[in-house]
């Protein structure tokens, strides 16, 4: 499975938005930008995506900026990939059919059906939570050095 740059950016910076849920302030796409190394203008266009999914909300002017539109445990990854990877998510095309659709069957029932299955299921049992849990973990395995 391979995630765009655009999914790839957009769990990063929800995860961001998550880490700080609890201040209940608006984050800015400057903001984001500056710890995240991506792009203002790219992220313009994931916040957009993201806005129209109902992943996150927003209000313009001097203290505007976005904020997640539910606590972070009951936004998944699969929403919000969902809300950015247009084609990650359509079905496998039909190749053989019209030749062989014994073989194309077995391969949709098989093969990408249960893959479809497995892959949505799994981004569904994972939450923004579990992503922030994770950065704070491997961010407090860093900052030890071992001398012998």
């Amino acid at each position: 499975m391979r995630i765009s740059a655009k999914g790839r950016y957009a769990l990063a910076a929800t995860t961001n938005m998550a880490q700080c849920y609890n201040k209940n302030e608006y984050v800015t796409l400057i903001s984001i930008s500056d710890k995240l190394g991506i792009s203002k203008i790219y992220l313009e266009q994931v916040f957009s995506l993201l806005k129209r999914g109902g992943i996150v909300t927003s209000v313009k002017g001097s203290h505007g900026g976005y904020q997640l539109a539910r606590v972070p445990y009951r936004i998944t990854v699969l929403e919000i990939l969902s809300a950015v990877e247009t084609s990650l998510f359509e079905n496998t095309e039909e190749s053989i059919v019209k030749n062989a659709p014994e073989i194309e069957a077995a391969m949709k029932n098989t093969v990408y059906d249960p893959l479809d299955s497995a892959i949505k299921s799994t981004l569904a049992e994972i939450t923004l939570t579990d992503l922030v849990s994770e950065a704070e973990r491997n961010s407090s395995d860093q900052g030890f050095m071992f001398y012998i």
